[in-house]
């Protein structure tokens, strides 16, 4: 079912921006001062206007990551112009430091359309399938979706 109201979704569901970041830290020792900073910063980041949730992961040996969620692209720069984000960004990047030896992030933004189904569908609670798939960049028309009947038996 398509939908442009994900109002009803569980959260990461309404964001309309998704952040993407990693850091390759030198070590345990540099994650260990990294902790209170970090811990300013997420406190900072879950009071902005338009957060939705995130998510920490690792990475074998000293990379850590996060995934958050915000409303808006707007909010979520507005986050990263924030105090506590920027002094653990300069904290972790002056010169000769030694605290990370890589980093990145990436920006993502959300169609205006997307699925929902059953209770997550704001429009009317009914599960059910779509008739066409959403087009490809090169198609012009929607291909219509075969549906299969499962095996009552398996």
């Amino acid at each position: 079912m398509r939908s442009t109201d994900f109002s009803r979704t569980p959260a990461p569901g309404p964001a309309g921006a998704l952040f993407v970041g990693a850091t390759s830290y030198s070590g345990l020792r540099a994650i260990v001062a990294l902790t209170p900073r970090w811990l300013r910063m997420v406190r900072e980041m879950r009071r902005m206007r338009g957060y939705v949730w995130h998510k920490v992961y690792w990475r074998f040996p000293y990379t850590l990551g996060t995934i958050a969620f915000f409303t808006e692209r707007d909010d979520l720069l507005k986050f990263a112009r924030g105090k506590a984000h920027h002094e653990l960004m300069c904290w972790l990047t002056d010169e000769g430091s030694g605290r990370a030896t890589g980093g990145y992030i990436r920006i993502y933004t959300a169609e205006e359309s997307g699925y929902t189904n059953g209770i997550w569908r704001a429009e009317d609670g009914r599960l059910g399938h779509i008739d066409t798939f959403t087009p490809l960049s090169y198609e012009h028309t929607p291909r219509t979706v075969s549906h299969r009947t499962p095996d009552a038996d398996r």
